[in-house]
């Protein structure tokens, strides 16, 4: 089959996909189904109607509009049919975009695109060594983007594929590549592989628009080693701040090795304070900590957070994930519902003092992708974040490349409203388009000290090739040269990696 004739997929993904930090969904619910049978109906006609292919329809704004509204009116639909639903209507939905627009392409360009800085603090990729796959394929089947085209897989999750993901395919203006959970020796995102794409980013785009985390696992080997890591990574690299997972290993393996920012728990590693402290006294004082998707993890709660960031107000706190635990429906805010999702972290908030737009920031990647698909989900979830955390703390992320290019998740936030009856009922604000840039991109800026870049970068395959052969530095196998045979990305290489620190 001609490409031109292939079917590239809705320009929403539903589903099910994960970024291996939490389990799909074993099955699309019913609403989700039938807004994907509706819209491929709808591709058809209106692709005729305009003169296009069904291929052009899907990949325009037309096709993304269409698979917005369509969604918006199978969740109504749905709503009416629940008895138990205490709302008059869904509490959010994309009504921002004109009925029109599938059928009017300036109509909806104007609706899903916009000259906002987008700035994308969590972007992750896997740079491997392209040999073919030998061994672990059950590895990608974890991922949405193994099917990107390539003849090698693993070249779906390279620095090439994510540089136009990011750059090309999304609105994207920034990035900072953010750690994974992933023992350090070996990894295919460590912090040569975030460097070396910061530096071809640079030589491409003539300008400063990757920034980098630095990966801090104070609980892995010796407390000593990994501060001292830390003071040598801050050397070596221009690190903006640290990435780091209480839970890990323990979610992915467990093992019991898992600690707590405040050191509350007499039983667990007490490494928080150290890690704050040394964070602090490096001058980089923003700290990126996993919460939610917690694989079932005690130690992903952000009970701690609160307390660690009460006791430390010269440190920044950006929650990843906001707490959100998947398949887990995100609700109001109350007494009887603090134990759930992102409440969880807004409780923690709550009883240590600490009130909006302090030193506590919600990071959305993943979160968004998840609730984004659930109108009355995503109207919870955003407006409490933006009522208790603070309207200059929700900062955005996407988690891409695992979910692909993240201009869904762009426009989708874009269109997306909180409906009047939330607002009144639960004192969420208004999403102006104000509000968005700031959520988009103005928040991380302020925090990062960064000023907002709009300007689009434009390259091709043949110049990332090129600017890997002229940019010194390791240019070999950067990943590890086999990939155990395990069942999902969290088990990946664990047996040979945990063998370092034993």
């Amino acid at each position: 089959m001609n490409w031109e004739e292939e079917d590239p997929g809705l320009p929403v993904e539903f589903g099910p996909c994960s970024n291996a930090e939490f389990d799909p969904e074993p099955a699309l619910p019913r609403v989700l189904k039938e807004t994907i049978r509706r819209t491929r109906e709808l591709a058809d006609t209106n692709a005729r109607r305009l003169g296009m292919s069904r291929r052009e329809f899907l990949l325009s704004a037309c096709g993304a509009a269409a698979t917005f509204l369509t969604l918006d009116a199978c969740t109504r639909a749905e709503h009416a049919a629940d008895p138990s639903s205490s709302t008059s209507a869904p509490g959010g939905g994309y009504g921002s975009i004109s009925p029109s627009a599938p059928l009017e392409p300036e109509t909806a360009f104007q609706a899903l695109h916009g000259e906002e800085f987008v700035f994308d603090i969590q972007g992750h990729l896997l740079e491997y060594e392209l040999n073919p796959v030998l061994n672990g394929q059950e590895f990608w089947e974890a991922f949405p983007q193994k099917g990107c085209g390539e003849d090698d897989p693993r070249v779906c999750y390279s620095i090439e594929n994510f540089l136009e993901l990011m750059f090309l395919r999304s609105d994207t203006n920034m990035l900072v590549l953010s750690a994974l959970p992933i023992y350090p020796e070996g990894s295919p995102q460590s912090h040569e592989v975030m460097d070396l794409t910061r530096r071809i980013a640079e030589g491409l785009c003539r300008d400063e628009r990757v920034l980098l985390h630095a990966q801090a696992l104070p609980n892995v080997g010796r407390p000593d080693s990994a501060l001292e890591g830390m003071e040598r990574v801050a050397r070596e690299y221009p690190v903006v701040a640290w990435k780091t997972f209480t839970h890990f290993p323990d979610g992915f393996f467990r093992d019991g090795n898992g600690w707590w920012l405040d050191d509350h728990d007499p039983s667990a590693r007490q490494v928080g304070e150290r890690l704050i402290r040394k964070a602090v006294d490096l001058s980089i004082p923003t700290i990126c900590i996993h919460k939610g998707l917690s694989l079932g993890s005690k130690y992903g709660s952000p009970v701690d957070v609160g307390p660690a960031a009460k006791r430390h107000p010269d440190a920044n706190f950006v929650i990843y994930h906001s707490g959100f635990e998947a398949g887990l429906p995100e609700v109001p805010y109350s007494r009887a519902t603090r134990h759930m999702g992102t409440n969880r972290l807004i409780a923690s908030m709550k009883k240590a003092g600490i009130g909006p737009n302090q030193n506590v920031y919600a990071e959305i990647g993943s979160s968004w992708w998840y609730v984004m698909r659930y109108p009355t989900q995503a109207a919870h979830f955003l407006g409490k974040l933006l009522r208790y955390v603070g309207e200059d703390n929700v900062l955005w992320g996407t988690d891409c490349l695992f979910y692909g290019s993240p201009q869904p998740m762009i426009q989708a936030m874009r269109t997306f409203q909180i409906s009047e009856e939330f607002q009144e009922r639960y004192g969420y604000p208004r999403l102006t388009k104000e509000l968005k840039a700031k959520i988009l991109g103005l928040n991380g800026a302020e925090l990062y000290d960064v000023k907002p870049n709009t300007d689009r970068c434009e390259f091709s395959r043949r110049e990332l090739e090129r600017m890997r052969r002229e940019l010194p530095g390791r240019l070999g196998a950067l990943g590890p040269r086999t990939v155990a045979q395990a069942e999902v990305f969290r088990d990946h290489d664990r047996i040979d990696m945990v063998s370092s620190y034993s």
